[in-house]
């Protein structure tokens, strides 16, 4: 580590998804909120054990969903009944069973990009992150299972932190920089 780089955090690799699952329940309760899992697949109870808050994401895409939908029968309602009327085929100007195609065409489209951009958003997507550094890391996608605590945490302290990792289990301990 050089003088001119700032400590981002610490990166502690771990045997299985047992070791891992255990880590983070480990660092939840000594208290640590900044900090994430790494594994090639999903592990079930990795939630509970961290405490992760549920995702505000379905109500960003309902949200969205129902934006669209009112705009497609607005902007359609308005312009058969309102801006341009035509009796076709004896039918009322405002003939919503017509309408329910696009109505739903546009709500997909809207909770689709509104999903997209609020996930972008939520999980503060980053192209260049610190673990991308480390030549352990490399191996995360294949058989890797790794947690990284980041030094804006509260409780973060380097010793104290590296220590508790080491306690946790944690192999191949070290410190990334920014």
């Amino acid at each position: 580590m050089t003088d001119n780089k700032k400590t981002w955090g610490v990166l502690a690799q771990f045997e299985d998804a047992p070791g891992l699952l255990r880590a983070a329940a480990g660092l939840h309760n000594a208290g640590y909120r900044r900090f994430e899992c790494h594994s090639p697949f999903p592990i079930h109870g990795i939630e509970e054990a961290t405490k992760e808050p549920r995702s505000r994401l379905g109500y960003i895409a309902a949200a969205m969903a129902l934006i669209g939908g009112l705009s497609a029968i607005s902007l359609m309602g308005w312009a058969s009944a309102v801006d341009y009327p035509l009796v076709i085929s004896g039918k009322p100007f405002f003939s919503y069973q017509a309408f329910v195609p696009i109505t739903f065409a546009l709500a997909v489209l809207f909770a689709a990009v509104g999903t997209l951009m609020g996930m972008i958003g939520l999980i503060r997507l980053r192209f260049q992150h610190p673990v991308f550094d480390s030549d352990r890391f490399r191996q995360f996608s294949d058989d890797g299972f790794f947690v990284s605590i980041q030094a804006s945490d509260p409780n973060f302290d380097l010793e104290r932190t590296q220590s508790l990792l080491a306690s946790l289990g944690g192999n191949h301990i070290e410190v990334l920089t920014e």
